[in-house]
């Protein structure tokens, strides 16, 4: 049997090291955010937007790379190596989420969602793992789309739905050294603009979702920090759905 945590240190990442890709903005900034305030030493991967380190108490590691290239994944661990930042723990939360109907897609367009999105998290997840000779923990923030597709996201759709099937590979693969692997799905998600940018789909959203609103980033964040935490030390291999009860709506 396991240390049976009590419920004050449930929550508690002090000791974690954990790298978070995307984490300039939206949904990977905040989870940044809380993971920090659960006590997680932190390495900030990003592209273009560059974290802001003051928001911080305990100042982050940054480290740019770029995903979407096919040698991204192996120049951010050799980030992480110059730095001797051995992670504890990753979350994947770097994606491309442009749109394009697949009649009109340019193979490039489509190869460079699945580097983004897919590719690149196995990628850095094989090479993570190699390092975590103690174990840890990996988080993929897949979405809602990976089960259910909108017109003009295929290539979204398609490599969600292929990170939810890496995410349970991973966890049985990984399980051997006492890593978890586990992944959040999103629905729509409150982001600055959205209400005037795209008010039908604002509307039919809060229309048909049971609880009646769109998500905070927040909210996502916290789903990962539960993942990662000792209140889910059992648990692997599982996708939780995030989305405010809409993936329960009836489609008939």
């Amino acid at each position: 049997m396991t240390d049976i945590p009590p419920v004050s240190d449930l929550l508690n990442l002090s000791g974690q090291r954990i790298l978070v890709t995307g984490a300039g903005s939206g949904i990977g900034q905040q989870i940044a955010l809380r993971l920090a305030e659960a006590g997680a030493e932190l390495a900030l991967h990003y592209r273009n937007n560059q974290p802001d380190a003051s928001a911080f108490t305990a100042e982050p590691l940054l480290l740019q790379a770029d995903l979407e290239s096919a040698t991204g994944s192996a120049h951010l661990l050799e980030r992480l190596d110059a730095a001797e930042f051995i992670p504890t723990a990753v979350v994947h939360n770097a994606a491309d989420q442009r749109i394009a109907a697949l009649a009109d897609m340019p193979e490039e367009a489509w190869q460079n969602m699945l580097q983004t999105n897919l590719t690149s998290v196995f990628s850095l997840s094989k090479g993570c793992a190699a390092r975590m000779s103690a174990g840890g923990s990996f988080v993929m923030i897949s979405s809602i789309e990976g089960a259910d597709p909108a017109p003009g996201h295929g290539h979204y759709a398609v490599s969600k739905a292929g990170l939810n099937m890496l995410t349970r590979t991973m966890a049985l693969e990984f399980g051997a050294q006492n890593i978890r692997v586990n992944s959040v799905a999103p629905g729509l998600i409150h982001r600055d603009g959205i209400d005037s940018g795209w008010p039908e789909g604002v509307a039919r959203w809060r229309e048909k979702a049971p609880l009646g609103r769109l998500g905070d980033a927040m909210e996502v964040a916290d789903a990962v920090l539960f993942l990662l935490s000792p209140a889910a030390r059992w648990i692997t291999g599982a996708n939780l759905v995030v989305d405010g009860g809409m993936s329960a709506q009836s489609r008939w």
